[in-house]
Order: structure tokens, then C-alpha cells, then sequence
């Protein structure tokens, strides 16, 4: 029996594949939630934004309507005062929740391929998928160093945008982005703070702060001036009681997240850095000063976005890509370099085949020029005139020989 009979047959052409042309946005592989075509973009559960904005929002609408509804007749012009400036800081808070938790954070696009070596082309290794299959360690450089202010820096390579992340970015797990300047995730605003974001992000906690102190300190001092403060007053007055005792706590949680932001931003510091603790032995080489580092980050222009998730981009399923993330990126714990040599998870070389990726021949004792007997070159079939049984059984041999 010929080896052609195991052989199937060629499938039947059915033509080429028809290629949509799609909104970036609506093929983003991401878990972002895009709305008005793509110019908004949001996190994966809408949910916590719309909670966090009635939590704001209805206290602080309660309070501008007491002040507005209770106000004596002697103290009107200073009852609207106070309700109109409560509105506008309400107004301003719900704006800046609005803006962070739409805006683009910093999100940096992915590469349809992973990045090769300076030297050498995964593309130029005619058999690396058969490598993988045959030692499935075989992976590419996990790290790699860039200078930032005369500080080494190490950056990552990204498995999942298959990309090295620029200084200080970080994959958010939740959104499943690589984000620029990653701060951290925020489920209250369903988005990540970023680069792009974290600025109207800080104004949005301090007007929260400003807000609930606000609407603590007018709730007591209406509170404080009716006679016979009592605990009959008390029960009389709900809402009003219910307003002093929600400011005040909630003043705890948005003041301290302020706070230590302000921190942050003095010290050059992102969340991330902070809970991992990443210049606590070393220098921190983002740090220019206190007033740089501030108008560094309140002051400066916003970074223009990466992504233009409204261009049209054609949508192709199936990358190379992907298969040799899966092949080549999965482990993360080596620290290796394939643009010196190809190395195994201990960190020993490869075996001896890999000896056949060499571009220059190798030579035998008698100095001529000896070819790997896995490939046999065609004209030498040809020559010898070879049918196609005995190639077959020869490759069949050499791969059992190599394999031993």
C-alpha cells in the first residue's frame, strides 16, 4: 500500500473568504462596553457606575430640595444660596463621574503579532510549530530593560495584547486592557483610572469630599438652630437626621481616598506602585518634585488617545498571533532572552535539533558541506531519482532518528 492512500484529499475550493469591514470598536476584544458608536467607552458592568451615581446624586438632591422647601421667610436669600451652590457642587460631581468613567483611560492597542527578535524572525524558522510540539518550553523574553530618567526600568511583555507594556502601563484583569499610566481599576465608576482619565478622576473625589461636607455641615447647623433639640426633634426630622449621619460617614471614605491620592500625586506614585511596594527599597525615577509632579499630573495636556475605536477595520478570525501566544507566551515566571539564544524553562538550551534553524551548513571531517539529513534537498531527488516511496521512508527515518 502506498503512502498516498493515507493521504486525504484536498478539500474543494470554495473561494476566498469574505472579509467584513466593521468599527474597530465593535470588534475589540476587550471586555469594554462602547456606546454612541464607539465614543464612549465603559467598563464591563454598567451596573456600579448607575449605583454610584443615585448614591450621589439622591442624597445630594434631597439635601438642595430640604434647603430649598424649608427655608424661613426671614432667611430666603440665604436658603437659595445655600441650595444653589449645593446643586452646583452635586452638578459637578455627577459631571466628573460622568467624564472618568467614560473617557478612554490610556488604552494601548494590541498587536495582531508578537513582537520578534532584532536578529531573527520566528517567521525565517520553517519548522517552529513542530519545535513547540516537540518541547512545548520554548518561549519569548518575559522582560526587557529601557532607561527612564536614568533609572532601569524593567517592562513586560503583555500575553494577551502580545505587546511589551510601555513604563509604569499594567493588564486591568477586569476590562482586559493594557492601560497607560495604570493607577487602578475603580468598580464604583466601572472604569480604570489611567493616563487619560485619572486627572478628572481626582476632581471627581475632591468634589465628592467637598460635597459631603457641605451637605454635613448646613444639615447640623439647620438641625442646630430649631429650639428644643431633642430626641422628639430628631424623629420629626428624618431626613434631615439621615443626611447628617450619611455625609459623615461617607466624608470618611471619599476624604481618605482624597488624601491618599494627593499623596500620590506629590510623591509621583500610581496605586499600583503603592500597594506593590515598588520603590520602597529603591528610587523612584518618576519622581521630579513635589510642584513638577503636580503639574506634571493636574496641569498637563491630556495624552492623546492610542485607539481610534471608530475606524473601520476589516474583521479576520483565526491569527498567527494567537497560537503562538498560546505556544510560546504562557509561562511568565522565566526570564529569558531570545534574541541571544532559544532556552528551555530551566534555563538550559535547547536540544540538538534546533541545530537545524542554523543558516550556515554544517561541514563533516572531510570538509565538504554536510546537509541535515531531516531535509533533503530537492535537486539532490531529482539527481538520485528518488520516487516519491523512498522519500517518504527516508523522512520517515530521519524524523524516528531524531526523535530518538
Amino acid at each position: 500500500m502506498r503512502n498516498q492512500d493515507f493521504v486525504a484529499a484536498p478539500p474543494k475550493w470554495m473561494g476566498p473568504p469574505t472579509l467584513t469591514k466593521k468599527r474597530l470598536y465593535q470588534v475589540w476584544k476587550g471586555r469594554n462596553i462602547f456606546c454612541c458608536g464607539g465614543r464612549l467607552i465603559l467598563g464591563p458592568d454598567m451596573r456600579s457606575a448607575l449605583l454610584t451615581t443615585i448614591i450621589i446624586g439622591g442624597p445630594a438632591l434631597a439635601f438642595c430640595s430640604k434647603m430649598y422647601l424649608k427655608i424661613p421667610t426671614r432667611d430666603l436669600s440665604s436658603g437659595h444660596a445655600v441650595s444653589i451652590v449645593g446643586l452646583v457642587l452635586t452638578l459637578l460631581d455627577l459631571i466628573f463621574l460622568f467624564i472618568t468613567s467614560t473617557r478612554n483611560p490610556g488604552i494601548i492597542p494590541r498587536n495582531t503579532k508578537p513582537p520578534i527578535s532584532d536578529n531573527a524572525s520566528l517567521s525565517s524558522f520553517p519548522s517552529i510549530e513542530w519545535i513547540a510540539d516537540v518541547n512545548p518550553e520554548v518561549k519569548l523574553p518575559r522582560t526587557k530593560d529601557v532607561v527612564v530618567n536614568g533609572h532601569t526600568v524593567k517592562v513586560k511583555y503583555c500575553d494577551t495584547c502580545l505587546l511589551y507594556r510601555p513604563p509604569r502601563a499594567s493588564h486591568c484583569s477586569t476590562c482586559n486592557n493594557c492601560i497607560q499610566r495604570f493607577d487602578h481599576h475603580c468598580p464604583w465608576l466601572n472604569q480604570c483610572i489611567g493616563a487619560r482619565n485619572y486627572g478628572t478622576f481626582i476632581l471627581f473625589i475632591t468634589t465628592s469630599t467637598i460635597l459631603c461636607l457641605y451637605v454635613f455641615t448646613f444639615s447640623f447647623l439647620d438641625l442646630f438652630k430649631k429650639s428644643g433639640w431633642t430626641w422628639r426633634l430628631f424623629s420629626n426630622d428624618v431626613m434631615l437626621v439621615s443626611l447628617i449621619v450619611y455625609s459623615f460617614i461617607a466624608v470618611w471614605f471619599v476624604g481618605g481616598l482624597s488624601v491618599f491620592h494627593y499623596y500620590l500625586i506629590f510623591t509621583n506614585q500610581t496605586t499600583y506602585e503603592n500597594f506593590r511596594s515598588l520603590y520602597g527599597k529603591k528610587e523612584n525615577p518618576y519622581n521630579i518634585g513635589a510642584i513638577k509632579n503636580v503639574e506634571e499630573i493636574l496641569f498637563s495636556k491630556t495624552t492623546p488617545s492610542l485607539v481610534n475605536f471608530r475606524e473601520w477595520v476589516t474583521e479576520d478570525e483565526g491569527t498567527f498571533a494567537e497560537s503562538v501566544t498560546k505556544r510560546y507566551g504562557g509561562n511568565i515566571n522565566g526570564q529569558i532572552d531570545v534574541e541571544q539564544s532559544f532556552y528551555c524553562k530551566d534555563g538550559k538550551p535547547l536540544p540538538k535539533f534546533v541545530d537545524i534553524f542554523e543558516e550556515n551548513p554544517k561541514v563533516d571531517r572531510g570538509g565538504k558541506s554536510a546537509t541535515d539529513n531531516f531535509f533533503l534537498p530537492f535537486d539532490e531527488d531529482q539527481r538520485t531519482g528518488a520516487s516519491d516511496d523512498e522519500i517518504s521512508q527516508r523522512t520517515s527515518m530521519a524524523v524516528s532518528q531524531r526523535m530518538m
